[in-house]
């Protein structure tokens, strides 16, 4: 018998609350090597209306390599802070870009949530809430950003890769 250690938070309706930015495009490129995968996100994001937030929190638990903001590298606890699967970014502008780059290991990840190997191919589960052990991300239904996705890997290693979305070019 399997006992789970967390109990699942619930969210309920009437504790809706509209997102304080939104994410309008974010492209994304995995390099897939033989025991990482470093996912680069750049996300376009503006602030949502005329709440007065200057912070920015995003959901994950990805190991985050670097980050930046409109081209500017951000120092740990001075511009942004990791803690309980989140990334808070102090002080961002009302519209900008954000950067990152995130380090995968994908035979390590048990989950089957997020980017994860299984039988020597690798897999994407990014349902309800997977995305966020890829990228940190306003990982919620109501952010409806449109997403480009470019992947890199060996041929020989990965013959076959599959993708959802539309097929807009290929390389050797």
């Amino acid at each position: 018998k399997q006992v789970m250690s967390e109990q699942p938070q619930v969210n309920y309706r009437k504790d809706y609350q509209a997102p304080t930015f939104l994410i309008d495009k974010i492209d994304l490129k995995f390099d897939i090597q033989e025991e990482t995968t470093l996912v680069h996100s750049r996300m376009v994001i503006n602030r949502n209306g005329t709440n007065e937030a200057r912070d920015l929190r995003l959901d994950g638990s990805a190991h985050l390599v670097s980050i930046t903001l409109d081209g500017q590298r951000l120092e740990p606890e001075v511009r942004y802070r990791l803690a309980d699967d989140c990334l808070l970014i102090r002080e961002v502008p009302d519209s900008f870009i954000l950067e990152m780059e995130t380090e995968l290991k994908p035979a390590s990840n048990t989950s089957l949530m997020g980017l994860y190997a299984s039988n020597g191919n690798l897999f994407t589960q990014c349902e309800p809430e997977g995305f966020r052990k890829i990228t940190y991300y306003l990982d919620r239904p109501d952010v409806m950003a449109k997403f480009s996705t470019t992947i890199v890997a060996d041929k020989a290693r990965f013959p076959a890769m599959l993708s959802n979305g539309n097929k807009v070019g290929e390389g050797l």
